[in-house]
């Protein structure tokens, strides 16, 4: 599960890791979803295609900076891809029930990584995140605004947006701890 360079760090520095990665894209990168995702693909090694997909989720979805943070978004997929429910278990003609359990547990998983989120930022929303970290929330299609946003410490602070991408990666990689999809035998504990 882990990737080979990261098979004897122990759960501290891992998640450490997780925070230090989710950072430095963000810081360099932008998109606080496809961050997120890259951060946690750097630890677990899976397909590119997961940071592919969460591409346009960032900006309080699409830029448009009035919905679920990047980081939110980015986290449950990753979450989603270990956790979530298995295609062959959804149907359109007969109620699965051992896809209904699998759809409640993937449910629970990414409830407890936004209660960490909602504990820290008090929402998972884009601004009322901006307006924890920020004492303002910014219209990012706006472009006197997006400037504002930058000049604020968006991609610069390390206190800003970055710190959030930093904690999505690592909530997202404890609740898989939590989870049991890493086993701690993998841990250097």
């Amino acid at each position: 599960m882990l990737s080979e360079k990261y098979r004897k760090m122990t759960r501290q520095e891992l998640l450490a890791k997780a925070a230090e990665l989710g950072s430095g894209f963000e810081r360099y990168s932008g998109s606080c979803s496809q961050c997120t995702a890259a951060a946690l693909r750097e630890i677990l090694g899976f397909e590119d295609i997961v940071v592919k997909v969460a591409t346009s989720s960032c900006g309080g979805q699409a830029g448009l900076s009035n919905g679920v943070c990047g980081g939110v978004i980015g986290g449950t997929i990753v979450l989603d891809y270990y956790l979530g429910r298995p295609v062959e278990l959804i149907s359109s003609t007969e109620e699965i029930p051992e896809g209904l359990e699998a759809l409640s547990s993937a449910m629970e998983a990414a409830r407890s990584f936004c209660k960490k989120f909602t504990d820290q930022y008090g929402s998972i929303l884009c601004p009322q995140v901006q307006t924890r970290i920020y004492g303002r929330s910014f219209n990012l299609q706006d472009p006197e605004e997006w400037k504002s946003f930058l000049e604020a410490g968006a991609h610069s602070d390390p206190t800003k947006c970055i710190r959030v991408v930093g904690n999505a990666a690592k909530w997202a990689l404890e609740t898989l701890m939590e989870k049991g999809k890493i086993q701690e035998a993998s841990l250097n504990v």
